[in-house]
């Protein structure tokens, strides 16, 4: 699927910081839990919460975060349709993998188990 190179651009110049309160709202409205966040975002991006704290401290851009990220090599079977995109369909690889993240995220609002989100066979 094609996004357009300002979307692409848009998502790339967004601050990790100010997208974080937001995924932590989702998920303790459906009852989920700050840890159950943090496990979830570990396993895609192998952040700890030392980490993420870090790089929440250093307003880094989505760019910069996945760029430090060492992507989970399960994170292709992420699929599904977030904010309007097929994730497998998005060409643009940093696009792709901030949908990864909305995705999983998505997941553990809606109650999905975390086995299941984290991809173990």
């Amino acid at each position: 699927m094609k996004t357009t190179p300002e979307h692409d651009e848009r998502i790339a110049k967004m601050t990790f910081a100010s997208v974080y309160p937001h995924y932590i709202t989702k998920v303790e409205k459906k009852g989920r839990t700050i840890e159950e966040l943090h496990q979830v975002i570990e396993w895609l991006t192998s952040f700890d919460e030392n980490k993420l704290q870090e790089l929440i401290n250093k307003k880094v851009t989505f760019e910069t975060f996945f760029q430090k990220a060492k992507l989970n090599p399960n994170a292709h079977l992420i699929k599904g349709v977030i904010c309007g995109y097929r994730i497998e369909e998005i060409e643009t690889p940093l696009t792709r993998q901030v949908r990864y993240l909305d995705k999983i995220v998505d997941e553990l609002a809606k109650g999905r188990k975390t086995e299941k989100i984290l991809r173990v066979a």
